[in-house]
């Protein structure tokens, strides 16, 4: 049987995810690859919503109620969680940023 997971995308998320396509695309001068950072990203949690627990938990330094998972995309983080029949989008952080202790 196949279960199927609903997506929630967190506000924090679309915040972290506007505020990394404005630099790149204002900053550093590239909308084709702040384009291309949202298609990918889009891309990578399409993928995994069609099984999201399959995947190693992410080991954070604080005790959870839901697990942290990680999805790498380019020079980002995807961090999610599982509540139940939803697959919840938490946060997206660059990988060159300490966010081992932003999560």
């Amino acid at each position: 049987m196949d279960r199927r997971y609903a997506l929630q995308l967190l506000p924090l998320f679309e915040q972290d995810l506007n505020c990394a396509v404005d630099y790149i695309a204002i900053e550093l001068k590239n909308p084709d690859a702040a384009l291309k950072l949202i298609d990918d990203v889009e891309a990578a949690i399409q993928r995994r919503l069609q099984n999201p627990e399959a995947f190693e938990v992410y080991r954070s330094r604080r005790q959870r109620e839901h697990p942290y998972y990680r999805i790498g995309v380019g020079n980002y983080n995807v961090f999610y969680v599982v509540i139940g029949d939803v697959m919840e989008v938490r946060r997206l952080l660059y990988s060159g940023r300490d966010w081992m202790r932003m999560i």
